[in-house]
This record gives structure tokens, C-alpha cells and sequence, in this order.
């Protein structure tokens, strides 16, 4: 994260010496994206810690750790399916999963059926793609989320 830090202030140094308008045109842009982000990043923020808070680890460890196999693979692809959550919010809410227990191998199925799949979705899409075409990608993208997994397991 430091590194990232460091990089984005140098090449925000030099956009400053580039073009200082464009870049604080850019840094207001960013701020204000930033600040409407900010309540919904906050609830579902507290709405996480409630269900993991309610939630015991034991239980995540059980249906998605390690020793949970192709079960947890499936628990997470369903989570991962019908959860309707940012990217944004998703990626830390995984790392926080991964210290309670989870297994990265159901933390990855988990994020590519969240951004691959979509059952709640599925009607907004089958709207503009069909409903053959938005069935036959979703489910081969739950299967390629389970896949992945597998792919996973021989490396972890």
C-alpha cells in the first residue's frame, strides 16, 4: 500500500507540473466521487461488521475454510451469485473474511461469481440480451467460478 502511496503522489507531482488547472480540476473530480461514495461505503461497511460480528467464525471456517472443500467453493458461489455488492466494498470485505478463516481458494470463487454472476440481476439483463443468452452466460460463469476455484486448490 506504501508503494502504491508513493507512486500516485509522484505522478500527482507531476501532473502539477504538467498542467496545474487539469490537476486540480481532476483532484476536485476525485474528491467529490469520493464524498458521494462515502455513505454508502460507510453502510455497507457497518452492515459487514454487523453479519460477521453475528456470524461466528467457526461458522465461516465450517462451510468456506479450508477443510470445507468443493462445499465452501459452492457456499461462496452462492454468496458470491446473489450478492449485490460494489467491487469496492468487496475486495476488503474478503480480506477481513480471510483473517477470520476463510480459505482463499472460496474467497476467490466468492469474487469471481460476485463479478461474473448475477441471478438478481438476470432480469435487468435478460432485458437487453435475452433471457437464452444471459441463462447460458451466468451459468457458465458460475461454472468458470468453480473452476477457478479448483485451479486454486493446486496452488494453495
Amino acid at each position: 500500500m506504501l508503494s502504491i502511496s508513493i507512486i500516485t503522489f509522484v505522478l500527482l507531482g507531476f501532473s502539477f507540473i504538467f498542467d496545474v488547472q487539469r490537476t486540480l480540476k481532476g483532484i476536485r473530480k476525485g474528491l467529490t466521487m469520493f464524498m458521494s461514495l462515502l455513505p454508502v461505503l460507510l453502510l455497507m461497511l457497518a452492515l459487514v461488521s454487523i453479519v460477521l460480528f453475528l456470524v461466528p467464525n467457526e461458522l465461516l471456517i465450517q462451510y468456506m475454510g479450508r477443510d470445507a472443500g468443493m462445499e465452501g467453493w459452492a457456499m461462496a458461489a452462492l454468496l458470491g451469485s446473489v450478492a449485490l455488492i460494489p467491487g469496492f466494498i468487496a475486495y476488503p470485505l474478503c480480506g477481513v473474511l480471510i483473517k477470520s478463516g476463510v480459505a482463499y481458494t472460496s474467497i476467490a470463487v466468492f469474487i469471481t461469481t460476485l463479478t461474473m454472476v448475477g441471478f438478481v440481476t438476470l432480469p435487468l439483463e435478460a432485458k437487453f440480451f435475452g433471457w437464452k443468452t444471459s441463462i447460458i452466460r451466468n451459468l457458465l460463469s458460475f461454472v468458470a467460478a468453480i473452476f477457478i476455484g479448483f485451479i486454486m486448490s493446486l496452488f494453495l
